[in-house]
């Protein structure tokens, strides 16, 4: 009995311990360096539009940090790292064991390469690679959030966030954290699997070598300033290729022309493609939140329960036709 109720409170101290964490994991988005660079980010935004405030005041209102919707994404955040400690952190094994089986196919079907890759191109090709198909599956996913209803009403207690912060990133119902973290364990899984046959088992060392250059990047030049309140633009050419952060805080609009809008994780060529690109020069003031449903989404609990609801609701409704 013991051991068993030590390992609960393994688990609950590793669940509890895990977002703070975050500030010093290099590859979350709030660990410390990148949580510096979007200050000095957003203290250009705040001179290049001369707000006559204070810039602390700029930088963290009331009204984004004491409000209610900030509450629900600390909550969601605690939550979700139970989730990832009791349910996702188990399922990383099959992403190791997808690139075993792939390379063994590989291998199989054609043979050992002949040819292997030396160690910088894996590098740079894997890289590139697994940051491209990674960015591609995660669009295509997010697309399917909002376009699918079942997928959508768990979607939404993303999008119910009425202020936008850091943390809002971490704003995601459960079922959502695992869709998003078995899209990432196939796509490393295949991606891994692929470059080890073709650079004959090299990937194993090399691995994590180069995977993370476009991740910091991305992270660095503002990836918290994405919910956020403010407004970090790029160049209008660059937004054909990139995300900036006001872009993304367009896709938090609750205005319906803004829907369905700026779906790409960190490269925005794929809404430029498929017809869901909105530019920041398009748009001015932005509110956000689901409009009317924001009353249905305004403590952890409803966030947590409404969308089995409405999911429940709608099967009902679609099995008695």
């Amino acid at each position: 009995m013991s051991s068993a109720w030590n390992n609960v409170f393994q688990i609950l101290i590793e669940a509890l311990s895990m977002p703070f964490s975050y500030l010093t994991e290099p590859h979350k988005r709030i660990h410390y360096l990148y949580l510096g660079s979007s200050l000095l980010l957003a203290f250009w935004v705040y001179k290049k539009q001369d707000i006559r405030k204070a810039f602390l005041s700029y930088l963290l209102p009331k009204s984004i940090w004491m409000s209610k919707s900030t509450g629900v994404d600390v909550a969601l955040l605690f939550v979700n790292s139970f989730v990832k400690v009791l349910l996702v952190s188990p399922l990383i094994i099959y992403g190791y064991y997808l690139a075993y089986w792939v390379n063994e196919y590989l291998v199989s079907t054609w043979g050992y390469t002949t040819s292997g890759l030396g160690e910088v191109q894996v590098i740079v090709l894997y890289t590139i690679s697994l940051t491209v198909i990674s960015d591609f599956a995660s669009y295509v996913t997010h697309y399917l959030m909002h376009r699918v209803p079942l997928l959508w009403e768990f979607h939404k207690t993303h999008h119910s966030a009425t202020s936008l912060n850091p943390l809002t990133q971490y704003r995601l119902h459960p079922v959502e954290l695992i869709i998003n973290n078995i899209r990432n364990i196939l796509v490393i899984g295949f991606v891994t699997g692929l470059f080890n046959y073709l650079s004959m088992s090299q990937i194993d060392k090399l691995t994590f070598l180069g995977v993370n250059v476009f991740s910091f990047t991305f992270l660095f030049f503002g990836a918290n300033l994405r919910h956020s309140h403010v407004k970090l633009s790029y160049f209008n050419w660059l937004e054909y290729c990139l995300i900036s952060p006001f872009q993304h805080q367009i896709h938090h609009s609750n205005e319906p022309d803004h829907f369905n809008k700026n779906m790409g994780a960190k490269f925005a060529i794929w809404d430029w493609i498929f017809g869901t690109l909105k530019r920041s020069r398009q748009v001015s003031n932005l509110q956000f939140g689901l409009g009317e449903e924001d009353k249905h989404y305004d403590t952890p609990l409803k966030n947590l329960l409404i969308p089995f609801w409405m999911v429940y609701e709608s099967t009902t409704r679609l099995l008695k036709r």
